[in-house]
């Protein structure tokens, strides 16, 4: 496994439609580092954004999609997405507040 920082865990936040109703559930979502685990993530979350308490985290891997260029078949770069759910006493992450 790779030495992986707090600060490289997190790569950046996913602002989808979906993502984006989560939000009033105190969910948000991250592209994460594809060696990162559960714990990592927590630890990168907390220590990123002040006053912040992790409840849980869930993870999933995304294949790349198929792409073609000419008759060479090929895939995108793998990605790993989180979806960290704060405790309710938490405050909320800054850089989604203004979305």
């Amino acid at each position: 496994m790779a030495n992986i920082q707090y600060y490289d865990v997190i790569i950046r936040p996913m602002i989808t439609e979906k993502s984006m109703n989560q939000m009033s559930e105190k969910k948000y979502t991250f592209q994460v580092h594809p060696d990162a685990n559960k714990t990592m993530i927590k630890d990168a979350v907390e220590k990123l954004f002040d006053g912040v308490k992790v409840k849980s985290v869930n993870t999933m891997n995304q294949q790349g999609k198929k792409k073609r260029r000419g008759m060479i078949y090929g895939r995108t770069a793998a990605t790993k997405k989180a979806i960290v759910t704060l405790t309710e006493d938490s405050k909320e992450i800054e850089i989604f507040e203004g979305l």
